[in-house]
């Protein structure tokens, strides 16, 4: 498998490439859109094929390339069906997959941050976009957020999977770049520790964070695939 780890600065977002060895195929998991050419310059390098843009759910941190993606390269756009999104090519939902050569990429429902977030799992690796992050997770304070279905979300689909598995955040603002199942479950300050749900939510309700500084750009953006 090829794999690549791209970082946007301004929203400390991840964007990952995934691609099979063996058909050149390739697909993209959280694609900003001011980073589109970087992203064709690691493509063309490695003489790979874009064939899917996988969004995590729908952003309200940065705008999605997932139409520039699809207008320049083909791809499919990839989304949860209850994202309300219309503009997307696939709609998946909990144990769907999808697969690129000999990577069989699965879809795993992790609602709580957003009504439609979802986790992708692949040959040890779970990619957990804003459900859960390094030492913490996603905000439940707007955009459908729940604290109670994220605390069952990430106990149910992430911390289910065995302990090796390397955890890959849709964000991370200190410099990190990707931790394991065994270590979040052990000492994420947020969900960790035994942490109770009644005490999660409690944490989380009090949690006071600034408005999303590029939410009311992104967002209404996002809802049509970032055009």
């Amino acid at each position: 498998m090829i794999f690549h780890q791209f970082f946007e600065a301004d929203s400390s977002t991840y964007t990952y490439l995934l691609a099979s060895e063996q058909t050149r195929e390739a697909v993209l998991i959280d694609p900003v859109i001011s980073e589109v050419e970087q992203y064709a310059a690691f493509l063309e390098q490695h003489d790979l094929q874009l064939v899917y843009s996988l969004d995590t759910h729908v952003h309200a941190d940065h705008i999605t390339a997932a139409n520039e993606l699809r207008t320049r390269f083909g791809c499919k756009t990839v989304l949860h069906r209850n994202s309300g999104v219309v503009c997307g090519d696939i709609f998946i939902t909990d144990g769907s997959a999808i697969r690129v050569g000999e990577l069989l990429i699965e879809a795993r429902y992790t609602p709580g941050h957003t009504n439609a977030c979802t986790s992708y799992v692949v040959n040890g690796m779970v990619f957990t976009g804003d459900a859960l992050l390094i030492d913490g997770c996603g905000r439940t304070d707007f955009q459908e957020g729940n604290p109670a279905t994220l605390y069952d979300s990430i106990h149910l689909q992430i911390f289910s999977l065995p302990d090796d598995t390397l955890v890959y955040p849709g964000h991370d603002y200190k410099g990190r770049v990707s931790s394991t199942v065994g270590q979040e479950k052990r000492n994420n300050s947020r969900l960790g520790q035994g942490r109770t749900k009644a005490e999660f939510i409690t944490l989380m309700q009090n949690l006071n964070l600034p408005y999303p500084k590029h939410i009311d750009v992104a967002l209404p953006a996002n809802k049509v695939c970032g055009k």
